[in-house]
């Protein structure tokens, strides 16, 4: 396992926007998806061993902040040329596994990931009703092998501060997972 950290995106930078078939094909965008207590982007994959690490604790956390108004996607930007196993026919196993009940939208150009300066699955950030980040970091300190519990504790201390209206911590740990696997010659110039 490569472990490639995220970006850190700087805060206050405004939610960019996109147009992504889910897995039932349709095109979603940035306004259909949020909620009026803001947005959770989440960019993961099937195959990461880190998602897969962290994959029930996201689905609980969209089970639970969905009813209270937080709009929750993933988005899932790997080539699936050279990774089969997160083509959108794998995604929509995937999330009826894990029981998304978050929009899991593919990103075959990659520009999502791009405008987002994603660089890992997973790769989290969090936006306020107005879509400006205020979150963008680690679910929590749990990794693969390294005995510590996925409580999800670092990502819901930011949503329920969020959703209360109180100040988020500025210091956030950067997540940590697979590198996104970018296209031959599409590597974004921030990444690598």
């Amino acid at each position: 396992m490569v472990k490639t950290p995220s970006t850190m995106l700087p805060l206050g930078t405004h939610a960019p926007d996109f147009s992504l078939p889910g897995l039932d094909g349709r095109e979603l965008t940035l306004v259909d998806v949020k909620g009026p207590h803001g947005l959770m982007v989440m960019f993961i994959c099937n195959h990461c061993p880190f998602v897969k690490h962290v994959a029930d604790e996201i689905s609980r956390i969209g089970r639970e902040y969905l009813p209270q108004g937080l709009g929750v996607i993933a988005i899932n930007s790997n080539d699936v040329s050279l990774h089969p196993a997160d083509s959108p026919e794998q995604m929509v196993h995937e999330s009826e596994e894990r029981g998304y009940e978050f929009p899991y939208l593919f990103d075959e150009t990659q520009e999502v990931a791009k405008s987002y300066h994603a660089a890992c699955t997973p790769d989290f950030f969090l936006f306020d009703p107005s879509l400006s980040l205020v979150y963008r970091g680690q679910l929590d300190s749990s990794r693969p092998g390294n005995g510590v519990p996925v409580t999800g504790e670092d990502l819901r201390r930011a949503i329920d501060a969020m959703i209360a209206g109180r100040s988020i911590d500025a210091v956030q740990k950067s997540s940590l997972g697979c590198n996104i696997k970018w296209k031959a010659g599409n590597e974004p110039a921030y990444f690598g």
